[in-house]
């Protein structure tokens, strides 16, 4: 009897676990990059050390969700697809990239590492998204980005940065390329920005 009852209770438990929904799939995408021309060669080394923290961001910016504006102020996300981190993560370490490659900055380091550092380049991240507004796809990235004293806080320089990079097509593939273009195009135009903020700042001192 005991052995029939297991037998029942088994095949019970298999049965409600067939109706369970099945988890959706998903396709997880890294953001592409370009490796920089590097710099090194152009100037002198800077000597200062700079320290890139996680830009600040909306909730849905600040996730894995991959964020698409289909029409007028609706923001939304693709179904199906996320980030492999959160986008605001993935633009900080785009812009670490960035710093390195250029190679014209002796000490480099993130807000995750609690390391000190002379400069600090703090931003808010506004615009990461897809946009179908008119008749062609494109990505919109913005960030306010800000010039920091590392030890006062106080803030030396600030700049909006915002890139429009056309997408090849409508799909989600698409638009993660033209979102990894944009993220090439802003970084370089950060990195010169600080980099020329920066030295400007310490030949004052």
């Amino acid at each position: 009897m005991s052995r029939l009852l297991g037998t029942l209770l088994l095949g019970g438990l298999l049965g409600a676990c067939s109706v369970l929904p099945e988890s959706e799939p998903l396709d997880l995408y890294r953001l592409p990059a370009s490796v920089l021309p590097s710099q090194a060669h152009a100037g002198v080394r800077n000597d200062w050390a700079l320290r890139v923290n996680t830009p600040s961001a909306s909730a849905l910016l600040d996730s894995t969700r991959i964020a698409v504006r289909p029409q007028g102020d609706r923001l939304s996300a693709y179904q199906g697809a996320r980030w492999v981190d959160r986008a605001s993560l993935l633009l900080r370490d785009r812009l670490l990239d960035g710093f390195r490659d250029d190679g014209r900055l002796a000490a480099l380091s993130s807000d995750s590492s609690g390391l000190r550092a002379d400069l600090l380049l703090d931003s808010d991240l506004r615009a990461f998204h897809g946009e179908y507004q008119g008749e062609r796809p494109e990505a919109h990235i913005r960030l306010e980005a800000r010039l920091v004293q590392g030890g006062s806080r106080r803030i030396l320089a600030s700049r909006r940065f915002e890139v429009r990079q056309a997408a090849s097509g409508r799909s989600v593939a698409a638009m993660v390329s033209a979102l990894g273009a944009a993220a090439d195009r802003l970084t370089a135009q950060l990195v010169q920005w600080t980099l020329e903020q920066g030295q400007a700042t310490r030949a004052r001192d």
